[in-house]
């Protein structure tokens, strides 16, 4: 593996190790927890200086808590924040992603999970094919190679949601079941985009 960081030569296991923190911080309210691990999420995945890694973290941050009140969440001020995610993440790169449709694609899988987190929707197929259409879109790649580390991150999402519903405990056992499948997940997704 390059020792270059980058949206395609990211470290799975540390990119899968923050999201797993991330997302405790996250369904916890604990959000300098939450930008602690979204630094290491961008900086991990992205490899950019340590001031845009700071930025990106701090619009992750708060496109989630725009997103975070059930039901009452702002899913425009979400997106915003994460187009101007996107938008810093390609600054000064020739990839040819729009920022607001990589935004677009990112919200809609976190609207997908909320459905299925409550019972809206039963079936995790379209949850699955929402990332996969994110993953394909912003690496450039055909959806079926990525198909993979999509099922793996809705599976992480299934040990996450037990793990709220039990209680949110650090200690619990669900939460290593989540780590392990997103750990999967970014494995696969590694695999995907750097061959």
């Amino acid at each position: 593996m390059s020792s270059e960081r980058g949206p395609w030569t990211f470290d799975p296991d540390a990119v899968g190790n923050a999201e797993t923190d991330a997302w405790a911080s996250y369904y916890r309210h604990e959000w300098w927890a939450f930008l602690k691990a979204a630094f290491a999420m961008v900086h991990e995945g992205f490899g950019m200086g340590r001031t845009r890694t700071l930025q990106g973290a701090y619009y992750v941050l708060r496109a989630n808590q725009k997103w975070a009140p059930y039901p009452d969440n702002d899913a425009d001020a979400a997106r915003e924040y994460m187009r101007r995610f996107y938008a810093l993440v390609l600054r000064g790169s020739d990839h040819g992603l729009d920022p607001a449709e990589a935004a677009r694609r990112e919200v809609d899988w976190w609207r997908l999970h909320r459905e299925h987190q409550y019972g809206i929707v039963g079936d995790e197929e379209p949850l699955v094919d929402s990332l996969v259409s994110l993953y394909s879109y912003v690496y450039d790649v055909p959806g079926d190679t990525v198909r993979e580390a999509a099922r793996q991150r809705v599976l992480a999402m299934e040990h996450s949601d037990a793990w709220v519903h039990s209680g949110r405990d650090l200690d619990s056992p669900l939460l290593a079941q989540e780590r392990a499948a997103l750990l999967a997940s970014y494995r696969a997704l590694r695999a995907a985009v750097g061959s």
